[in-house]
């Protein structure tokens, strides 16, 4: 049988040699599937100037484009996740944290910090999605209720932007617990007539859209984000039909009343100070 068989050529690899392209030069759009060059991506805010497809963005370069400050006071780092119900599924989860935070730079998966947006005094969290999809834990909940407290006590408005996969599983119903704690912060804040906007960004799902993300006095979100409860494979399996175009898509939610504004990133900053200008006027 081996003389039916055709021997395919391989070539002797050569040592030393590398690819005259540096790695990370192009990015592939997920959009279009047009390459872009990658500083050309960045100076675009990380938004396809072909499509307009929105990459993710990083927690830290949001506060950046959001904030006037260079390097805002970051409110209630020291608080950090622990153990509490011994959880293994693969591996430990306490190990899992571990690597996540060595990985990442943070403690858990969102930041608070106290600054400007074009000269308006904010409070702003900001989920990290890299942080174990951005799932909502004790410590998500802790530091987003605290903001929510703090922006009470100084009466200054509350910006929260959500990325995120949902409630944190390895946590069980301390995890969904915080759904009801911040909502409740924020209800007071809604007494109080403080000011509270919410910005979806891709993806907000599960628990995270089922409580904070959606009650703000004005929910924002960014142009084709994904935002939902369950995913679109879960609802078509549950109600065996086929869902339409565009559906659990940031355009879909505007066009059906679950947003109030759908904002490119290039015009997101400026149009939050004018929302937030009206709010306090």
């Amino acid at each position: 049988m081996a003389w039916f068989t055709k021997k395919k050529k391989v070539r002797p690899v050569r040592s030393g040699r590398r690819s005259p392209v540096p790695e990370g030069l192009w990015v592939k759009c997920e959009g279009c599937k047009e390459a872009i060059y990658s500083k050309d991506l960045e100076a675009n805010l990380r938004v396809c100037h072909r499509c307009g497809h929105h990459f993710r963005l990083d927690a830290d370069t949001r506060i950046r484009q959001l904030l006037d400050e260079d390097e805002p006071e970051e409110l209630f780092h020291r608080i950090a996740p622990t153990d509490p119900l011994g959880f293994r599924d693969t591996q430990r989860y306490k190990d899992r944290l571990k690597s996540y935070q060595q990985a990442v730079g943070e403690k858990d998966a969102v930041i608070v910090v106290e600054g400007h947006l074009d000269g308006v005094p904010v409070i702003l969290a900001v989920m990290k999605y890299r942080f174990m999809g951005g799932s909502m834990g004790s410590v998500v909940g802790e530091k987003i209720t605290r903001a929510a407290e703090r922006a009470l006590d100084r009466e200054r408005p509350l910006i929260v932007v959500s990325a995120s996969g949902g409630a944190r599983m390895q946590e069980g119903v301390l995890s969904l617990m915080q759904m009801a704690k911040i909502s409740a912060a924020l209800a007071r804040l809604r007494e109080a007539r403080v000011p509270y906007i919410s910005v979806l960004t891709d993806p907000t799902t599960g628990g995270v859209t089922a409580s904070f993300a959606m009650l703000g006095d004005l929910n924002v979100a960014e142009p084709g984000a994904l935002i939902g409860f369950a995913g679109p494979r879960v609802i078509e399996q549950t109600i065996r039909e086929s869902l339409p175009e565009g559906f659990q898509r940031s355009e879909f939610l505007l066009d059906h009343g679950f947003l109030d504004l759908v904002v490119a990133r290039a015009e997101l900053k400026p149009t939050l100070a004018r929302c937030l200008r009206h709010f306090t006027a």
